[in-house]
């Protein structure tokens, strides 16, 4: 193994500016750090203050100096639109210096903010890294986000300048992207200078006369440019946070860290080395695609992999397993969501007999809670390491994970292990105390934050204070309810708001959802607390099945229920069970569970900015009728 996990965990602790100072050597700066770490004016800490260097540089100049040009940077396989392209360090360094060049030209400065709106194709990741070359702030946006959420970010950052695609393609679908942008732009008090339309030729956008730019022209003519030094502290990007409600939350991830964290974590959590072929799942407008599959793989001189496609129907649920026979992925990292998608429709596996899976050595699963039955179906399928990890948006990269370039150490189904060196996670009880080992709490992490987090909410400290860091003085709250054992195992149970209060009972949903998915005909499910006059709260669950199940719902619904009872006991009191075609989810695969609680307890409820499809909706208010909600217990 590489190393002994206890020894360098409690070399993180023990002296985390020696530590990271160790792991910023790896990095190329113009000018190297002296002061590693200002933590004089917590919760706003600074890694690497007087450092200056520039992310573009790290990501994709050092390497063809160093003698990599020729090697694969990325390669682009998109099913829907039945192309693949690769680019390889030296093309895409070209490409990148180009178009920050065209930037430029448009009168983009260090500072200045650029939001991108566009699907999974290289020209995303093009313009992320021209932005940091020159450094600009990009702030990504999902594509084919709702002309109003689109607003709200525009004029949050003060974007200077948009650059988007006319359209991206889905399943079955087209969805123009031009149309939304014009009725944000009208939308929006801040209106860019100007926008750089990339024209797809599957659905072209109508172009306005002195706005809109044309990005193949302007790239062409576009005069190479040098990257620019930027301060470690300097903001890389703003990316919001998929709240279902109330303002945006801007997380802002700085330069240095964002470059030490990354590069370090791709070595020592995912054991991936330069030249590997690594792949992340994911979509560049969530923080999985800026960190592991434009940054991170980058940063460590690997090769990555940018996927316009869906898991199963682009075009059957074995298109996972042809990208990574294909291209020779060595680590492959996607959500739990899209696993229990590929097994509700391959229960057996049958199509990754298809393949030759001989250079895929470890699968990482996060997004979700990843349940034991997932987690076993995975490792009995493929016969390599299936290892749950733990993060978050605000964190950039994984806190808790079973550190494969470290040491694996045994897998507990239900646990993403143990944290990640550099993250210091507690259990805490309403009043900031620590609970005893094995008792749910809140999940918190003590200060400072490793490099990497968040350093901040764009245009609003008091917010980033408020939301992140009152509750619990001195440590970071996420948000997320668990314990840890007796052995150190961290245990990610659920959103604290997910812990229902059954009589007195402190329960955590998540552990229902384990019983529920070990169920044969269960391919997914979801359970809620809803109000109960009597108790407080009681569980409602929602299954759907697996392809083929021909049962009565209603007697999968009794077994279910038999196991919650045998497995967690009668203080569950689960006893409300619906069987559901589709569960409701944002664009990056996690369950609206809060939506679908304020529908069945009738409470007033927003439409969430990030929902994959919102007549979903309707199917989950017509299940829990069957059950009579919507009621006010």
């Amino acid at each position: 193994m590489a190393g002994n996990y206890d020894a360098v965990y409690r070399a993180s602790q023990q002296n985390p500016q020696a530590f990271w100072a160790e792991a910023a050597k790896l990095v190329d700066w113009y000018k190297e750090p002296t002061t590693i770490l200002d933590d004089s004016k917590p919760p706003f800490l600074q890694w690497f203050t007087d450092g200056q260097t520039n992310a573009c540089y790290n990501a994709l100049d050092r390497h063809v100096a160093a003698g990599r040009g020729d090697q694969d940077a990325l390669i682009y396989d998109s099913p829907v639109t039945a192309t693949k392209l690769r680019f390889s360090y030296r093309e895409l360094l070209a490409r990148v210096s180009k178009f920050a060049g065209a930037l430029r030209e448009q009168g983009i400065e260090k500072g200045d903010r650029v939001i991108i709106y566009m699907p999974m194709v290289p020209e995303a990741a093009v313009a992320m890294l021209a932005c940091a070359r020159i450094g600009a702030v990009h702030s990504v946006v999902f594509g084919g986000f709702a002309a109003n959420e689109l607003a709200v970010r525009i004029d949050d950052v003060a974007a200077k300048m948009v650059i988007a695609a006319s359209c991206g393609i889905e399943p079955g679908r087209l969805v123009q992207y031009k149309p939304l942008l014009d009725e944000a732009i009208e939308l929006a008090k801040n209106k860019p200078q100007s926008c750089i339309i990339l024209q797809r030729e599957q659905g072209p956008g109508e172009m306005l006369a002195g706005r809109d730019k044309d990005w193949l022209e302007l790239e062409a003519a576009g005069e190479p440019v040098d990257c620019v030094p930027m301060l470690s502290t300097d903001p890389l990007y703003v990316l919001y946070t998929s709240g279902t409600t109330g303002e945006p939350k801007g997380v802002v991830r700085d330069v240095g860290g964002s470059i030490v964290s990354l590069n370090w974590s791709m070595q020592k959590v995912y054991g991936v080395k330069p030249g590997d072929v690594f792949w992340a799942a994911s979509d560049v407008g969530w923080v999985v695609g800026h960190s592991y599959i434009v940054y991170g793989p980058l940063f460590n001189g690997s090769t990555t992999i940018l996927f316009e496609g869906k898991p199963v129907g682009t075009p059957d649920p074995g298109t996972y397993w042809r990208i990574i026979a294909e291209y020779g992925v060595k680590v492959f990292f996607t959500a739990p969501t899209a696993f229990r998608a590929i097994k509700k429709e391959d229960p057996q596996g049958e199509h990754l007999a298809r393949y030759d899976l001989s250079k895929f050595e470890a699968l990482f699963l996060a997004g979700e809670r990843c349940d034991p039955d997932t987690l076993h179906w995975a490792m009995d399928k493929l016969q390599i390491p299936v290892i749950d990890h733990w993060w978050q948006t605000e964190l950039g990269w994984p806190a808790c994970a079973n550190c494969r370039g470290i040491e694996l150490l045994p897998v507990v189904p239900g646990s993403p292990t143990k944290p990640v060196p550099g993250f210091d996670i507690r259990v805490l009880d309403e009043q900031g105390g620590e609970v005893a080992a094995g008792d749910i709490g809140a999940l918190a992490i003590k200060l400072p934050l490793p490099p990497g987090s968040f350093t901040t909410l764009w245009g609003n400290d008091e917010r980033f204070v408020s939301s992140y860091f009152k509750t619990f003085p001195g440590y970071y709250e996420t948000g997320d309810a668990g314990y840890i054992d007796e052995n150190g195992y961290v245990f990610v149970m659920a959103r604290t708001d997910d812990v229902i209060n059954v009589a007195g009972h402190r329960l955590s949903t998540g552990g229902m959802e384990e019983v529920l998915a070990a169920h044969p005909d269960v391919a997914e499910c979801a359970v809620v607390g809803v109000a109960d006059a009597m108790k407080g709260q009681v569980p409602l669950g929602f299954v759907v099945l697996n392809d083929g199940v021909d049962r009565a719902a209603s007697d999968i619904c009794t077994e279910v229920v038999r196991l919650v009872r045998e497995k967690i006991g009668p203080v569950a009191a689960f006893r409300l069970c619906a069987v559901v075609e589709r569960l409701p989810k944002t664009r990056s695969g996690k369950i609206l569970r809060a939506t679908m609680r304020k529908i069945a307890d009738a409470e007033a409820w927003k439409m969430p900015a990030t929902i994959d499809d919102p007549l979903i909706l309707d199917e989950i208010t017509e299940a829990l009728g069957s059950l009579g909600y919507p009621s006010k217990g």
